[in-house]
């Protein structure tokens, strides 16, 4: 049995942050020493901790109109800061630009399919609905994108877990809806969207399809969380939390980033939009990421290039 303290994991306790924190529980749990397929020991090596956060509580609103993304993680963040948890498991699109003092994002495992997905009850993509259709989704990134290609298309908020807006759309609430594809895979449900979204021509959140492990900044290089780094997800998610920055990235403004590796050159697409979709600013810039003493950095600094650009580009034009 491993001798190494019990490492309490905080996740909030939404269907898909629990599929999510239980597989890294399990992950984790074995680096630590125990049987992943032994759920008693995995609970007693890496208990996880389920906390509720603002966001989870506030569903009839946009979170831009009620505090940003830091709504989904204050709550955990308190509870790492205060010694009442070891780590964190998030969605990394859901994290701010910028963490709490004392905290760091130790980890980035590998990465699941970053792309959005199209949901309809008919037409195959976006450009199938009809005139005015209504179209599903609390995300100012997918509207601004969406409007952008169907400005007639009727853009409704629509909050909820992943089964609260696929029952809204089998209601008929909305002719289709926008998800994370990598949410629904997690969840078993990969098989249900009616296309994918090309993650070039409309870039997904920066960090989309990737976890995160929070930590205590002096945690962050313990053995096991070493482990759980992939570092061509880390690398990829730190040129497009880039980007974010350097536009200040929040729910209040429609930002989109996509970075993928061809070979050893690190490609990275970026852009931002007016929230009515009619403005869209786009620049793409590559980095040779071959024999760099710290290549996160380099991505970095090249997220971080591309977003000043737009924003010296846009001015106020992207601004809610």
């Amino acid at each position: 049995m491993p001798t190494q303290p019990a490492v309490r994991i905080g996740a909030r306790g939404s269907k898909l942050s629990l599929a999510q924190a239980g597989h890294m529980q399990r992950v984790i749990a074995g680096l630590l020493g125990a049987d992943p397929g032994n759920p008693e020991e995995v609970e007693r090596v890496a208990p996880l901790i389920v906390i509720t956060t603002s966001g989870d509580r506030i569903q009839d609103r946009r979170l831009l109109e009620v505090g940003g993304k830091g709504l989904f993680t204050k709550e955990i963040e308190e509870a790492l800061l205060d010694g009442r948890i070891d780590c964190a498991i998030h969605s990394l699109k859901d994290m701010p630009a910028v963490l709490p003092d004392g905290l760091c994002l130790a980890a980035i495992p590998e990465r699941e399919d970053p792309r959005d997905a199209f949901l309809s009850r008919g037409p195959l993509s976006l450009e199938d609905l009809p005139n005015g259709a209504v179209l599903g989704t609390a995300s100012l990134r997918r509207q601004a994108q969406s409007l952008h290609r169907r400005p007639d298309l009727d853009v409704q908020m629509l909050r909820g877990n992943v089964d609260t807006r696929l029952a809204k759309l089998a209601a008929g609430e909305a002719d289709a809806i926008l998800l994370a594809y990598a949410g629904l895979k997690r969840l078993g449900l990969g098989h249900l969207p009616t296309s994918l979204i090309d993650p070039i021509q409309c870039p997904p959140a920066p960090g989309q399809g990737a976890l995160a492990i929070e930590t205590r900044a002096a945690d962050r290089d313990l053995p096991w969380i070493q482990a759980l780094r992939h570092a061509p997800t880390g690398i990829a998610v730190a040129a497009e939390r880039g980007a974010m920055l350097a536009l200040e990235g929040s729910c209040k403004t429609a930002i989109g980033a996509h970075a993928r590796f061809e070979g050893r050159t690190l490609k990275l697409i970026v852009e931002a939009l007016s929230p009515d979709g009619v403005h869209r600013f786009r620049h793409a810039g590559e980095a040779d990421m071959t024999e760099l003493a710290d290549p996160e950095a380099s991505a970095r600094d090249l997220g971080m290039s591309l977003g000043l650009a737009i924003r010296d580009e846009a001015g106020d034009r992207i601004e809610i």
